[in-house]
């Protein structure tokens, strides 16, 4: 049984641990934080951390340490070089750790092993309130951001169907229709009509890109087969990693540009997880492809399927290291999306992503 599971991600070996610090320590000796730079994206790490059993996690002479629950470490590394931080599962974290990671603008996400959020931090530019004016004052019924983000998501769709070298019926049908309505995103005038043409081309297609798998229909949060599981699992933890990058810029995660405002919904963050879903869809058929993630590891109980907790952290592990290496684009999107916000009106160019 995998009881504590501790994975690293993307360190760059040519740094040294002086560079890194010196870098930092620009960001806590100012009165207030500055903005991560795509060098910090490349020099700092993030760290997923599974936890089935009790584990504790603090901070020790400048550096986080792992604990088991007696109190011994199981693994420990420098402070210095950490990003993010995603914790699942049974841990507790202590203040000290708490408050450095506030201000050294390291960003926290707690989970339920189940992936439910526990407690989310991050602080480093919530005081951008020049941005937050344009968030607030950005008209409701304007459609024109929505529109390039529902492309580039179709843009992906179709560069994946494409990878799959799929010669059948239903690629080449999906394709045609993936085609046909991101012809039609130009000349859409409501909310209403650009979410018709994304189902549309979404349902299209799935059912080609998961065609030979046990697949129905993309319905989600309602555990019918144990694709629909995977997708929610892997989305889940995307839009965790996209809150990471939003937050950095001091963006308000609950006001976006297409998907509706609802209490506690981080509309930004759904607006801005559609480019990148094709992540997901890829890790998903290759891990499947590849015999990592397997049907025998899902339990059907009343018709609902559920991953086996004793492998959940193998999954887990594998999704993140597929966002990770896509750490540098995502970064450098947001970074994009932000000038484009501000300078909205300034001819300033959309940002893009292909995978």
């Amino acid at each position: 049984m995998n009881t504590g599971l501790w994975i690293y991600v993307h360190t760059n070996p040519k740094t040294s641990i002086n560079a890194i610090t010196a870098s930092i320590v620009h960001y806590a000796t100012n009165q207030h934080l500055k903005m991560f730079t795509k060098k910090d994206i490349e020099f700092r790490s993030i760290f997923l951390i599974n936890c089935l059993e009790e584990r504790h996690l603090k901070l020790r002479m400048g550096e986080l340490l792992l604990l088991d629950e007696t109190g011994k470490t199981m693994t420990k590394f420098p402070f210095q070089k950490i990003l993010a931080l995603f914790v699942i599962g049974n841990a507790t974290i202590t203040t000290p750790l708490i408050d450095k990671c506030r201000r050294y603008g390291v960003f926290i996400s707690v989970m339920k092993i189940n992936l439910r959020p526990v407690y989310t931090f991050g602080v480093n530019a919530d005081a951008n309130f020049l941005l937050r004016e344009n968030q607030y004052k950005f008209d409701k019924n304007d459609i024109s951001i929505a529109k390039l983000l529902i492309r580039l998501k179709l843009d992906n769709e179709l560069i994946l169907l494409k990878r799959t070298r799929g010669k059948d019926e239903k690629t080449s049908y999906a394709s045609a229709m993936i085609t046909k309505y991101s012809d039609k995103i130009e000349d859409c005038k409501t909310y209403k009509e650009l979410m018709g043409i994304e189902g549309i081309s979404a349902k299209a297609f799935f059912s080609a890109y998961y065609q030979g798998f046990k697949w129905s229909q993309r319905l989600p949060r309602t555990k019918i087969d144990y694709i629909n599981v995977l997708l929610d699992i892997g989305y889940t933890m995307l839009f965790n990693f996209l809150e990471c990058y939003a937050r950095l810029f001091g963006f308000d995660i609950y006001v976006g540009v297409y998907h509706r405002q609802w209490f506690k919904r981080k509309s930004l963050l759904c607006d801005l997880i559609e480019p990148f879903r094709c992540i997901i869809d890829s890790t998903i058929r290759k891990s499947l492809n590849l015999g990592q993630f397997k049907a025998r590891d899902f339990k059907c109980i009343k018709g609902e399927y559920f991953l086996s907790r004793d492998v959940a952290p193998n999954y887990y592990q594998i999704f993140m290291q597929d966002i990770v290496k896509y750490k540098r684009e995502i970064f450098s999107f947001f970074q994009g999306y932000y000038k484009f916000f501000m300078g909205i009106g300034n001819n300033i160019q959309f940002p893009s992503f292909q995978i």
